[in-house]
C-alpha cells in the first residue's frame, strides 16, 4: 500500500498531519499516540491489519473473471456464495 496520497506535501507540511489537524482538531501528540497505540486492540484496527497483510491484486484472475462473466460462463449466484463465505472465514479467523 503506498504510503503517501500524493507527490508533494501539502505547503510544506506531511499530508498526514494535515489530516489529522484537520479531522480531529484539538486532538494533541499524547492523545494521537494514545489512539495509535490502541487501535490495534479494537475491532477496526484487526479489520484494518487483515486488509493490510493482503495480497496485492491478481490482474490477470480479474480479467478471467469479466471475461467468463461476460460470456456466461461463470454461476455467478453460487461463486458469490463461495466468496461471502470465505471473506467471513478469514474475518473471524
Amino acid at each position: 500500500m503506498p504510503d503517501h496520497l500524493c507527490d508533494t506535501p501539502l505547503d510544506g507540511q506531511d499530508w498526514r498531519d494535515s489530516i489529522v489537524n484537520e479531522a480531529l482538531p484539538g486532538i494533541d501528540d499524547a492523545m494521537m499516540e494514545q489512539i495509535l497505540e490502541n487501535i490495534h486492540c479494537t475491532p477496526m484496527g484487526r479489520v484494518l491489519r487483515r486488509i493490510a497483510s493482503l495480497p496485492e491484486v491478481r490482474q490477470q484472475k480479474v480479467l478471467d473473471m469479466r471475461r467468463r462473466l461476460t460470456a456466461g460462463d461463470y454461476d455467478l449466484d453460487e461463486g458469490l456464495d463461495t466468496v461471502i463465505d470465505r471473506v467471513l472465514e478469514d474475518l473471524t479467523a
